[in-house]
């Protein structure tokens, strides 16, 4: 009842079995699963707290290091996704000024939110030591980006030209 193994299954001239099981391709699977939740745990955190960002045109990175401060339409203060007080907020950001002075909050405030929360957590942050503050919005996705017109060049053997704004305030 015992079943012959090719030659080719066999550890060595003694005819046992090959027992070990190869997880190099086991580890590079989970790692490329690692980076995938990664890179879009944010976006899902964002859209899990349920802030919808006011829209600007002009924009900034975030910088690496910084505290993530959110506030909901409710008012309410989130430190790292974690529901806190002011007074918490402070204390987060005096740890975090403590252990990096150069940290930056990164607040994120729902459009629908009230202005007094947004003042709030400002002044709690610049209470702690923390000066460095960006304010996270969203761009407009179809509205392009207004640039103001350049006045054109003209040459000395043409006219000036005038456009009609300026034809009607003379």
């Amino acid at each position: 009842m015992a079943a012959d193994l090719p030659q080719g299954d066999v550890a060595d001239e003694g005819g046992a079995p090959i027992s070990a099981i190869n997880v190099t391709p086991f580890v590079d699977v989970v790692l490329v699963l690692l980076v995938i939740f990664m890179i879009t745990a944010p976006t899902i955190m964002k859209d899990t707290l349920g802030i919808q960002l006011p829209k600007a045109s002009s924009t900034e990175g975030a910088k690496p290091e910084s505290l993530a401060v959110a506030i909901n339409e409710q008012g309410q203060i989130l430190v790292n996704g974690r529901l806190s007080s002011a007074d918490e907020l402070k204390l987060e950001a005096e740890s975090a000024v403590k252990s990096n002075p150069l940290v930056q909050a990164l607040i994120a405030a729902d459009e629908n939110s009230r202005h007094s929360a947004l003042v709030l957590a400002i002044d709690t942050l610049k209470s702690a030591g923390l000066e460095r503050f960006a304010i996270q919005v969203q761009r407009p996705e179809q509205q392009p980006v207004q640039r103001p017109e350049q006045q054109p060049v003209s040459r000395p053997d043409q006219q000036p030209v005038q456009r009609p704004e300026q034809e009607r305030s003379r």
